[in-house]
């Protein structure tokens, strides 16, 4: 009697990143993502909603996102992956950097006008690319900060901020816009060096689990409150799916084969993003210099992508060969 023994070949074929164009594609959307936030957050503050019950309901949707997302791949069979304590650490105190962003954002918009506010957040440009120079200890490329330059430069004029009175600004506020840059830049960074084997959605569902931690520093009694019956539900649900459920999935695929700087600097998209949906949705209007801050930021995301450039021409040019 024979006994059949059946060898199992093991797929040890690591997992291969996207390529440069494609993860700039990613992140560049994902940024973009985030310009409803502004828009989500000026419809809360009207309807009467503090800036801490904003936080708390954007983190809690997107929350709920996830983990429908993750319920689906376990219906569908996937098996969920082991992750480390140490990188399950690193994942949750991602989240709690993301949700410290929308805490800050959220304050720094509701004591300051909306130029101002968006022109503080936009600093993560410039600090994402010191932050890689310190962590690579490697001055960044030339194109990179000429990038940054140029996207504040942009800034300026397509936020408003040339036209707003400055004279009467919170000082708290504006501390607080500078510290909502500072951790937007620490979550990119973040979110490109941490390297999980488990699925996208049980990484974010991880991700997630910080921000609602997080959130309840300043909402504690969000869930009893009773104000997800008032009308935050949806404008939560726009803000998480918008402001952190696709940024999250986007950036994880993306900014693992990108440069931090480059990262911050792609991400740039919210501001041109956030302007046109508050044309459509708030029926803002949007003047020609608006429109050329606009289109100075967008050139200033292009030049970033410049130092990809010989390596695609040289593949090229190889394959040809």
């Amino acid at each position: 009697m024979r006994t059949s023994i059946k060898h199992t070949k093991l797929n040890t074929t690591p997992k291969r990143n996207p390529s440069p164009g494609r993860s700039a594609a990613l992140v560049c959307l994902g940024g973009a993502c985030y310009g409803f936030n502004a828009t989500a957050y000026k419809l809360a503050y009207g309807m009467g909603f503090s800036a801490a019950q904003i936080a708390a309901a954007q983190m809690w949707c997107s929350f709920m996102l996830y983990a429908i997302l993750f319920a689906g791949e376990a219906l569908q069979g996937r098996e969920r992956s082991r992750i480390g304590r140490l990188t399950a650490a690193k994942l949750f105190g991602a989240g709690c950097t993301t949700c410290c962003t929308s805490i800050f954002y959220t304050y720094a918009m509701s004591v300051l006008p909306m130029p101002l506010a968006l022109t503080l957040l936009f600093q993560f440009t410039w600090i994402g690319t010191l932050i890689q120079t310190i962590s690579t200890r490697k001055m960044p490329a030339i194109n990179q900060v000429a990038s940054a330059v140029i996207i504040m430069f942009g800034t300026v004029f397509a936020s408003g901020l040339y036209r707003t009175d400055l004279s009467t600004c919170s000082p708290l506020g504006i501390a607080a816009g500078l510290a909502a840059a500072v951790c937007c830049a620490s979550f990119l960074a973040l979110s490109g060096h941490i390297q999980t084997e488990c699925s996208q959605a049980q990484r974010g569902l991880v991700i997630c689990a910080g921000s609602v931690a997080a959130s309840h520093l300043i909402s504690p009694d969000f869930l009893v409150s009773g104000v997800l019956l008032k009308g935050i539900a949806p404008l939560g649900l726009v803000a998480g799916a918008c402001g952190f459920f696709l940024p999250v999935l986007l950036f994880s695929i993306g900014t693992p084969s990108l440069p931090t700087g480059v990262t911050t600097i792609l991400a740039a998209s919210e501001l041109p993003a956030g302007l046109l949906v508050a044309m459509v949705v708030l029926d803002e209007p949007i003047g020609a210099i608006e429109w050329l801050g606009v289109a100075i930021i967008l050139a200033g995301v292009c030049i970033s992508q410049l130092q990809f450039l010989p390596k695609g021409s040289s593949r090229k040019s190889a394959a040809k060969s």
